[in-house]
């Protein structure tokens, strides 16, 4: 295969990584972008495993953008959460548990928890399949070290890991009849679908009015999304859409993106809500991926 080819054929996988990685699509495209020059200067020599190196340039290149972002993020005005992302719903996302489950919203927000490195062992390795001898090589560190992160990762994941009890349908219902509740004003309804102890989650960056902590309680987070919608900008328009490979709602005006909401189910009550109003990160396109 050509150079190109060989790129192009990896080129899903490794912006799937780097998204993970960073939460930031721009940011992952970037990655991608400079792994591809990197490639292109390698390409003539003998390259034995593509993939691997592939994969060894974005993570490395990963690690060193989050560590310096560290102190972006602690600054950030308001709770920072992960650029959504539109997805075409490819079948690589779809059919595959680990993939699908570790681009929600919800985990991603999950990962910021772990340092550079944490992330990229269990990414690599709980998500990607890759063995620990080969994350050793990728990251620069011994296999045992590596297995000892790795184990460390997992076990703040699974303390935190988000529940997915709704399917995509069951989800879609909820996002309609949520849609539907808060665009009449009915209070009752709102609180109909809402758990007791729900939390809103909302970024705006400081870029746009949005909470600045975190709303819990389910009367609470109704009032809160009434109050928004009442402020909204006239013309709004609301379209369900996958985001994060799962449904979500994009809210529009004059066909740009306003807001993007995402919702984290358990029984038949949305316990999480994450919206992101920040219009820096309501840029991206569709993407496949894995």
């Amino acid at each position: 295969m050509a150079g190109v080819d060989v790129f192009t054929t990896h080129r899903p996988m490794l912006f799937g990584l780097a998204y993970r990685m960073l939460g930031s699509v721009m940011d992952a495209e970037d990655i991608v972008q400079e792994a591809y020059l990197r490639w292109q200067q390698v390409e003539g020599a003998t390259v034995e495993e593509p993939r691997a190196y592939l994969t060894t340039v974005v993570t490395r290149l990963c690690i060193d953008h989050l560590r310096s972002a560290r102190m972006r993020r602690e600054q950030y005005v308001g709770p920072w959460l992960p650029e959504p992302l539109v997805t075409d719903q490819a079948p690589e996302v779809s059919n595959a548990p680990a993939l699908a489950e570790s681009l929600s919203m919800a985990f991603l927000v999950l990962l910021e928890t772990l340092t550079p490195q944490e992330r990229a062992v269990f990414l690599l390795h709980d998500v990607f399949g890759y063995s620990y001898a080969e994350i050793a090589t990728i990251i620069g560190k011994s296999e045992a070290n590596c297995r000892q992160i790795g184990g460390r990762a997992r076990k703040r994941v699974e303390e935190r890991r988000p529940r997915f009890d709704a399917s995509p349908d069951q989800q879609e219902r909820l996002l309609r009849r949520f849609v539907q509740a808060s665009t009449n004003g009915d209070m009752d309804a709102l609180l109909g679908l809402l758990a007791d102890d729900v939390t809103l989650w909302a970024d705006g960056g400081g870029k746009v009015q949005a909470a600045l902590h975190p709303i819990h309680g389910a009367r609470n987070v109704a009032r809160g999304a009434l109050a928004a919608l009442a402020k909204a900008p006239p013309g709004l328009a609301v379209r369900i859409a996958p985001v994060n490979g799962r449904p979500g709602i994009i809210a529009e005006i004059d066909g740009q993106p306003y807001s993007v909401l995402t919702i984290e189910v358990v029984g038949d009550r949305i316990q999480t809500i994450h919206t992101v109003a920040n219009p820096d990160k309501l840029a991206s396109r569709p993407h496949q991926l894995r």
